[in-house]
C-alpha cells in the first residue's frame, strides 16, 4: 500500500522538483515544489492552519483578496493536522505529508473494502488501479488537499458499516464531516439503510421490540457524524460569531436548482460550454448505481445514490472532484469489468495519458502567491 501511495506521487513531483522546462513537450513552470504547494486549495488551508479562523490574523497576515468568512468553507480537521506536523517541517511540507498519509489510509481501506467483493487474486490490481485512477484522484492526492483525508474516512466508515461495526463507522464518518461538509451525507445514507432494512419487519410487526432496540443502537452509533457538524458550526460561532458562517462563506457551496445547472455556461464556476465529459460522469454514476442494485448490494447503492443525487445539483466545472467520494464504490459495481484481461491491457495504455493530464493540471491549477513568508 505504501508503494502504491508514494511512487505515483513522487513520479508526478519529479519534473517540478527537477525544475524541468518541459516534459513530453508540455511546458512547465520553474517554481519547483512551490507549484505543488500552491495548487488550489492548499494555500487556503494553510491560512486556516496558521490562524484557525482568527479574522484579525487573516486580515493582517495574508494577501489573498478574500473575505474572512470565505475560510469557513474550509473545515478544521485537515488544517489542524497540518498544524500538528508543522513544528517539525514547516506548514507547506506538513500539508503534503498529511496528504500523503491520508492517501495511504484511503488506499489501505480501499484494499480492505474491495476484498469483500472480489477474489484474492484481483485485489492487488484493483488496489493499484485505484491508486492512479481516475486521474483527478491522483492529482488531489499529490498536492496539498483535504480530499484524500475526506475520501479515506468515507471508505473507512463504509467499510466498518458494511461489516456491522457501526460505532467505528460513526467515528470515521465524524472524521469525514470534520474534514469536508458533504460528510454529513453519510448520516443520510446510513439512515436510509437502517430504516429500509427494518421497514418490512416493522410493518409485519415481527419482533418489533428487538428491531426498535437494534435500530436505536445503530442510530446512536452514527450520531457522531451529526455531532461533528455541530462542533464545526460551534467553532464558527466562536470565531465568526456566526453559527451558520459556512452558509455565508460566499459562492463555495456550488449547489443550484434545478439540477444539471453545470450546463449553464454562464454560471460563475462553469464558464465554458466544453462540457461533454460531464455526461460521461453522470452516465457512469447512474450505471454504477443500477449495477449495485442489480447485485443486491443495497448498502453501497444507498451510499452512491445519496452522494450521486447531491452531485446532480452541483454547478462547478470541476465536477469530477465532487464525484470522487463515490468512485471507490463504483469499483465494486464494475469489479467484474475492471478485473478483466481487456481492462488490464487498457490500463497499460492509459498510464501515460493519466500522467500527462495530471502533470498539466498541476502545472496550471496554481494560486498566485507573491509572498510566501506568511505561509511558511
Amino acid at each position: 500500500m505504501a508503494l502504491f501511495t508514494v511512487i505515483p506521487t513522487v513520479l508526478l513531483w519529479t519534473p517540478f522538483f527537477a525544475r524541468l522546462k518541459d516534459f513530453w513537450g508540455i511546458p512547465l513552470p520553474q517554481n519547483g515544489m512551490g507549484i505543488i504547494v500552491a495548487n488550489y486549495d492548499g494555500p487556503l488551508y494553510l491560512v486556516v492552519a496558521k490562524t484557525f479562523y482568527n479574522q484579525d490574523l487573516i486580515k493582517s497576515s495574508f494577501q489573498f483578496p478574500l473575505p474572512t468568512q470565505y475560510y469557513a468553507a474550509h473545515f478544521p480537521l485537515f488544517p489542524l493536522l497540518i498544524r500538528i506536523f508543522a513544528g517539525v517541517m514547516g506548514y507547506p511540507y506538513s500539508m503534503l505529508i498529511v496528504t500523503l498519509i491520508s492517501s495511504f489510509l484511503a488506499i489501505l481501506f480501499f484494499n480492505r473494502l474491495i476484498k469483500n467483493y472480489v477474489e484474492e487474486e484481483s485485489v492487488l490490481f484493483l488496489t493499484f488501479l485505484f491508486s492512479i485512477f481516475p486521474a483527478r484522484w491522483l492529482i488531489v492526492r499529490s498536492i496539498g488537499s483535504a480530499d484524500p483525508l475526506f475520501i479515506a474516512s468515507i471508505i473507512a466508515s463504509v467499510y466498518f458499516f458494511t461489516n456491522k461495526k457501526y460505532l467505528y463507522a460513526g467515528i470515521w464518518g465524524a472524521i469525514a464531516t470534520l474534514t469536508k461538509s458533504p460528510g454529513i451525507l453519510l448520516f443520510v445514507a446510513y439512515s436510509g439503510i437502517i430504516i429500509s432494512s427494518n421497514f418490512k419487519d416493522l410493518i409485519a410487526n415481527q419482533v418489533v421490540k428487538l428491531k426498535i432496540r437494534e435500530t436505536t443502537t445503530k442510530f446512536l452509533s452514527i450520531l457522531p457524524i451529526v455531532l461533528s457538524l455541530l462542533m464545526v458550526f460551534s467553532i464558527f460561532k466562536i470565531t465568526y460569531n456566526d453559527f451558520f458562517a459556512y452558509f455565508h462563506s460566499g459562492d463555495n457551496i456550488h449547489l443550484s436548482f434545478p439540477p444539471f445547472q453545470i450546463f449553464n455556461y454562464a454560471a460563475p464556476w462553469v464558464g465554458t460550454f466544453w462540457l461533454e465529459e460531464i455526461i460521461f460522469i453522470y452516465l457512469f454514476g447512474v450505471l454504477g448505481l443500477l449495477r449495485l442494485i442489480k447485485q443486491k448490494n443495497y448498502e453501497l447503492a444507498w451510499l452512491v445514490g445519496v452522494f450521486f443525487t447531491s452531485i446532480l445539483f452541483v454547478s462547478h466545472r470541476d465536477l469530477m472532484r465532487y464525484f470522487l467520494p463515490i468512485v471507490p464504490f463504483l469499483f465494486v459495481a464494475f469489479a467484474d469489468v475492471l478485473k478483466g484481461k481487456e481492462f488490464k491491457v487498457a490500463t497499460i495504455f492509459i498510464l501515460i495519458p493519466i500522467f500527462l493530464y495530471s502533470l498539466t493540471f498541476i502545472s496550471q491549477n496554481v494560486m498566485p502567491i507573491s509572498d510566501w513568508t506568511p505561509l511558511l
